[in-house]
């Protein structure tokens, strides 16, 4: 992975990457100029973003409507959430028969996820290329914009038939005067360059304040502004040695500085966990079943570089920033394991009591890393802390360390969240 203080000036790097990512609409609407009546948390904005926010509240772009981007991307939940769903760890589509298949994401701090590719790595004096960025858990958008399309395209999510029928609604919709005030009075002749005008449109408003607002106690105290308390200042110190739990490897920051914006955790490069399989969800009934997470992601192998091959990434999924942690659970990408704590002590012991975290198989023995096939299990992790350990023995981390770091990820939340299923025991 990314030494920290690299991971910190590729992180700044990447704003920029998106930035330009939105080309000249970016450059476009850009003070709030249309003299709209806007409400409260609009006045802000820019037309750009204003017009970004209503289309990511616009519940009339669903097929059948009633389902819009916040519906599972909810502010409230630090803009993730399941809409609802019978199925804690998946999401509810716009049709009652759908349900999806991975954990739906936060969509806060993404911004600093860098466009998706494989990027040079040193570690331990050796240089390698490891893959790292894009959006979603399998990196598939380049960037912020590209992801924007997704969720409206999918038929287990808001069902649209094509960007044109996506179009074809906004034109006809509330949102269509503030479009031609932004883009232009011809915005809607090219149905398809108008898509992308839209999804840029929303990428700007998701690079607002709102969506990385760096304003949880973690960052207070990297101002001066805030004290940890001895048990969150152990739990960060226990997450940044590399010798004990190694958390920073992935969920990176730049040790030392007092910039928030330098620590966004993570690094957002791709490992193979061996999560547990999540029975509850439907697609899981079939034990044939198995979502791969990068190996499968469209246009892969005209990406990765001569000599690696698709399969050694069979199972990898996109590091997620540890901010707001505390409030967007289920955790991991198929939302196997409920609480925070049990995430963190999941690392702690994945290896030395594996019988805590896998079933046992039809022929008596443990089936460890059962989420993934057998000709695929050689690619979890195994051979760095905290994962070099066997069963038996023990862990890196106590349970009195994992109380500790799960008391530091506490101060990773945002004031706005604080009150959005925080524990009652957590530090204020």
């Amino acid at each position: 992975m990314l030494k920290s203080a690299l991971v910190a000036s590729a992180l700044c790097a990447s704003v920029v990457f998106v930035g330009a990512g939105l080309g000249s609409a970016r450059a476009e609407g850009t003070v709030a100029s249309s003299g709209l009546s806007r409400l409260p948390d609009e006045k802000n904005l820019s037309d750009l973003q204003l017009l970004g926010k209503r289309l990511f509240e616009d519940a009339s772009l669903s097929e059948p409507q009633g389902m819009s981007c916040a519906t599972c991307h909810d502010p409230r939940h630090a803009f993730q959430g399941n809409n609802g769903s019978r199925v804690v760890a998946v999401a509810l589509g716009s049709r009652p028969d759908q349900l999806g298949t991975r954990k739906v994401p936060t969509i806060m701090y993404k911004a600093y996820s860098p466009p998706f590719g494989f990027y040079k790595d040193e570690d331990d004096g050796k240089v390698k290329l490891e893959p790292r960025g894009g959006q979603f858990w399998d990196g598939r958008a380049n960037l912020l914009f590209d992801q924007a399309t997704g969720p409206l395209l999918n038929p287990a999510e808001m069902n649209n038939p094509s960007p044109e029928a996506v179009v074809v609604k906004i034109e006809a919709g509330p949102n269509a005067d503030l479009a031609k005030n932004v883009y232009g009075g011809e915005v809607f002749a090219d149905k398809a360059e108008a898509m992308t005008k839209m999804a840029k449109a929303i990428a700007a408003y998701e690079m607002t304040e709102r969506f990385m607002p760096f304003s949880s106690k973690f960052d207070d105290w990297l101002r001066g502004k805030a004290r940890l308390t001895a048990l969150e200042k152990r739990g960060f110190d226990i997450f940044m040695d590399e010798k004990k739990s190694n958390c920073s490897d992935c969920h990176a920051g730049k040790a030392g500085s007092k910039d928030p914006t330098d620590w966004v955790f993570s690094d957002f490069s791709y490992s193979v966990l061996g999560v547990p399989r999540n029975p509850a969800i439907p697609a899981n009934a079939n034990p044939k079943t198995f979502d791969l997470g990068l190996c499968k992601r469209p246009g892969l192998e005209k990406v990765i570089p001569q000599g690696l091959k698709p399969e050694a990434y069979c199972g990898a999924f996109k590091a997620p920033t540890l901010r707001n942690i505390a409030v967007t659970g289920p955790y991991f990408h198929n939302g196997a394991i409920t609480t925070l704590r049990d995430a963190v002590a999941f690392y702690a012991t994945r290896d030395t009591d594996p019988g805590r975290w896998y079933p046992k198989g039809v022929d008596g023995k443990i089936d460890k890393f059962n989420d993934l096939p057998p000709e695929y299990r050689a690619n979890v992790e195994a051979d760095k802390v905290p994962y070099d350990r066997k069963a038996g023995q023990a862990p890196h981390l106590s349970e009195k360390d994992v109380d500790a770091v799960v008391a530091f990820l506490n101060t990773l939340t945002d004031k706005a969240l604080l009150d959005a299923g925080r524990p009652k025991h957590a530090s204020k």
